[in-house]
């Protein structure tokens, strides 16, 4: 069997829920069993309580059944005790259900699937695989097991009444009634103590086969991720398309850009600034090719183009498209707009410009763009939030406090 095909991965959560969901996990019917007889014995002595008041008005109308037979019929007298067992005895199996259910729900939930019919089911090759299948023998062992524990408590709670039971006809009645009460609360105690911890091995050793049952191969875990995050090839079209409009959206706003720094050929930066709306914003930018497209796009809708290497760098490198900015560079953008101002005024609003003089970039410039660029972010996030905050409305104080003298 190839690595593909093998069983080694554990299985996906996905694959856990869809099992549970068809019910498909093997659950310890023993643990239900035994958490439901425990909280039984827990009730019987509110049931014997309960129990015990009806007997006590039932024998209270039998007698007086005995006394006047017209006063109380039999039937009468029969329905009321009936009617009391129900009283009685609902609270605990009520209780023994509810518990049940809570350990089977615990366990997977409780699954109509499995009580429907299958085919599959009466097919006798696998009707025999069953039978002859590791848990077909360990549900032997289980059962050899719980018998012996069993006959092992009651032969120890047996013993320890055999010498009260040697002399049980000199005891008075009341005395016999405690010691068997005694005995058979000993048995149930044991008893559900040795049946719990059977449930609890039972538990562990069905938890370890679903875990062996439902491993999944490499590939299966594979085609899992896919259903559920999507096939990277899908994935990655996606990515490609959504890129490719955004940079189209960016190309139509070269259109309408005030200059275009470069570099010459290796980075291009589209500005943008319109008056009162705060510093200059980058509408597009790019190196390489998508730099070659803002240049032509840019030539295209005779957007000047300023060639100033150093800027060129810094604008892209500190600057995300859509953002204003950085302030350190305010002095040297001013300097390009002015100077492509001038040249709109002398009618060269198109073709390849230099700035006069050099680098418009000032110096003591930061060197890192990229931290100036977080940190031009950062601010820009506190100034956003410090405009949403709501106005603290103060009171003028003066500031001037001497004392003057009055006026006549």
């Amino acid at each position: 069997m190839s690595d593909g095909q093998e069983r080694t991965q554990k299985a996906t959560p996905q694959r856990m829920k869809e099992l549970r969901r068809k019910g498909g996990l093997s659950t310890s019917q023993d643990m239900s069993a035994w958490v439901g007889l425990g909280v039984a014995v827990l009730m019987i002595p509110g049931v014997i309580s309960r129990g015990k008041a009806a007997a006590t008005d039932q024998l209270a109308h039998v007698r007086d059944v005995a006394l006047d037979p017209a006063s109380l019929s039999v039937t009468t007298v029969l329905g009321d005790a009936l009617r009391s067992v129900v009283p009685t005895l609902a609270p605990m199996f009520v209780a023994v259900v509810v518990a049940a259910i809570v350990v089977a729900a615990a366990q997977g939930g409780i699954h109509v699937r499995k009580l429907k019919l299958h085919v599959e089911h009466l097919n006798p090759t696998s009707a025999a695989k069953r039978l002859l299948g590791p848990q077909s023998w360990w549900q032997g062992a289980k059962t050899l097991l719980k018998t012996g524990v069993v006959a092992l408590v009651l032969l120890t709670v047996v013993q320890g009444l055999v010498p009260v039971l040697t002399v049980s006809g000199r005891l008075p009645l009341q005395q016999l009634v405690d010691t068997a009460a005694g005995g058979t609360t000993s048995l149930l105690r044991f008893g559900i103590v040795a049946g719990v911890l059977l449930a609890v091995a039972d538990l562990v050793v069905v938890m370890r086969r679903n875990r062996k049952q439902t491993r999944m191969t490499l590939l299966e875990v594979k085609e899992e991720h896919k259903k559920t995050e999507g096939d990277p090839q899908v994935k990655g079209a996606i990515r490609a398309k959504q890129m490719a409009m955004s940079r189209n959206r960016m190309m139509a706003a070269v259109a309408q850009a005030d200059v275009v720094l470069v570099n010459p050929t290796h980075v291009a930066v589209a500005l943008r600034y319109e008056p009162g709306s705060g510093a200059p914003k980058v509408v597009a930018k790019g190196a390489g090719a998508l730099a070659a497209r803002i240049r032509a796009e840019a030539s295209e809708h005779r957007v000047p183009l300023v060639e100033d290497i150093p800027l060129a760098r810094a604008l892209h490198a500190a600057c995300e498209v859509g953002q204003e900015i950085p302030e350190y560079l305010f002095t040297a953008v001013a300097r390009v707009l002015a100077f492509v101002m001038a040249l709109r005024r002398r009618g060269a609003s198109t073709g390849q410009h230099r700035v006069p003089g050099g680098s418009a970039l000032p110096t003591g410039a930061p060197t890192d763009h990229r931290a100036a660029a977080r940190e031009a972010k950062r601010r820009t996030r506190a100034a956003r939030a410090a405009r949403r905050a709501p106005a603290v409305r103060t009171t003028a104080v003066p500031t001037d406090l001497t004392p003057t003298e009055d006026r006549p």
